[in-house]
């Protein structure tokens, strides 16, 4: 009895939706951080006393980027049989990395129309900047993506590098696990169950760090709040807009212009496909609605099941191009807010990295959170404890959910649009579901 209510002291928390304690964590970070605001002389004494519990958030984040990438990537990139990657499995992945590109490039462009964060001027806890690298020509960017040693990128989190490694060994292994030889079939499914197994334990770290997370974004956004004042309102409600109008626009634009060049409606489509799309914002999971988007895409946009059950669950592996749009725009932001706005070169490394990092990393309890932790390192901004990029981190971290409701709608909605697009192709899809 005395084990069981200690189990239970702390289920007020733990047994709380994680997005509602995040949620709560922002807002009272807000209220505390301008309510200091007012006591300038209790600001400095705050900080340095709640500076570890911030300080750990950003570490513990730190320390599963890399683990998370390797073998998630190699995972993911696996899990496509060769025998698969014919003519249907080459077009919806060509179509599936065109449109991520599409989608970082609109975010990038909103971000510089909307600028959100410009003249904001964060500062981190001891009032430091992240350090910048010298940004590299496009040439030395498109090279430096192959490792010369891959476990020297490993150890110094190189993120380009290790993406590039992972995914080529990632298919090898494919190819090995589906080997007419016995012994090499045998090798490369048990190597393919030891990274699974890897991959499933890291998203069981993933999600122990993020019940810390209220915790953390409670401590980094009350200290924003304490040193910016309630101005730090103003970005964030510039980054949700940018992100919005984003992903409405690739929804009408990338999408319908694909149904269109196809001849297939995009009124027809939405029609079709509004029940997965709601159901993806609510549940913010592409996974979890993988259930109603193979049968929205069955029943009434005419996908055969053939087609469906193998470009759906790869769609959701894979295909992100709504968190490619929030990645484009929060990095964005993260410059503009740290007075280190992204360079040209810069905006096409995190286009590079931000479609190929979409290779297995959707599954990922917090994808987005961590992808951008990832496209960050790949531009110089580095999340260092008590940095000012870390404080702009922290914010985007605050408003996470409400952006994810919305990329994995896109993410779900671009699935459903290559799977109808590839069935055309193939002469497979029933078009009297379009008319």
């Amino acid at each position: 009895m005395a084990e069981e209510k200690k189990r239970g002291a702390f289920d007020w928390y733990f047994k709380t939706n994680l997005l509602v304690r995040i949620l709560i964590g922002l807002v009272l970070g807000a209220i505390v951080g301008i309510i200091l605001g007012f006591f300038p002389d209790s600001v400095k004494p705050f900080v340095d006393n709640t500076k570890f519990f911030g300080d750990l958030f950003i570490r513990l984040l730190k320390m599963i980027v890399v683990p998370v990438i390797l073998f998630s990537l190699i995972a993911g990139a696996a899990s496509i049989a060769p025998s698969r990657l014919g003519r249907v499995g080459v077009k919806i992945l060509v179509y599936y990395l065109l449109t991520s590109a599409f989608a970082v490039l609109i975010g990038l462009v909103f971000a510089n129309i909307f600028q959100p964060g410009a003249g904001f001027n964060v500062v981190g806890d001891a009032a430091v900047k992240g350090a910048q690298a010298a940004p590299p020509t496009i040439v030395q960017i498109l090279l430096n993506i192959v490792p010369t040693n891959p476990f020297e990128s490993l150890m110094k989190g190189d993120v380009l590098p290790i993406i590039f490694f992972a995914v080529v060994f990632g298919i090898a292994l494919s190819y090995i696990k589906d080997s007419k030889q016995q012994v090499l079939a045998k090798s490369g499914e048990t190597l393919l169950n030891v990274v699974n197994a890897a991959a499933e334990t890291m998203y069981k770290v993933v999600g122990g760090i993020m019940q810390y997370a209220p915790i953390g974004v409670f401590v980094l956004i009350a200290q924003v709040f304490a040193q910016q004042g309630a101005r730090a309102l103003g970005p964030l409600f510039m980054v949700t807009l940018a992100v919005y109008v984003g992903l409405i626009v690739h929804l009408v634009v990338v999408y319908g212009g694909f149904l269109s060049v196809y001849k297939l409606g995009f009124g027809k489509f939405l029609k079709g496909a509004n029940e997965a799309m709601i159901t993806a914002f609510v549940t913010r999971s592409s996974s979890g609605t993988l259930p109603v988007t193979l049968r929205c895409s069955e029943e009434n946009l005419g996908v055969p099941r053939t087609i469906g059950s193998f470009t759906l669950p790869l769609g959701a592996t894979i295909n992100m191009d709504g968190t490619a749009i929030y990645l484009g725009v929060c990095a964005m932001f993260i410059g503009f807010a740290t007075g280190q706005p992204l360079t040209l070169n810069q905006q096409m490394t995190v286009i590079i990295t931000a479609t190929l990092a979409s290779i297995g990393t959707a599954g990922v309890p917090g994808a987005g959170a961590i992808m951008l932790i990832m496209v960050l390192e790949s531009v110089g901004l580095r999340l260092v404890e008590g940095s000012s990029v870390a404080a702009a981190y922290a914010m985007i971290l605050g408003i996470d959910a409400l952006l994810d409701m919305g990329r994995t709608s896109l993410n779900v909605t671009g699935d459903m649009v290559g799977s109808a697009i590839v069935a055309k192709t193939e002469k497979e899809l029933d078009m009297s579901k379009w008319k």
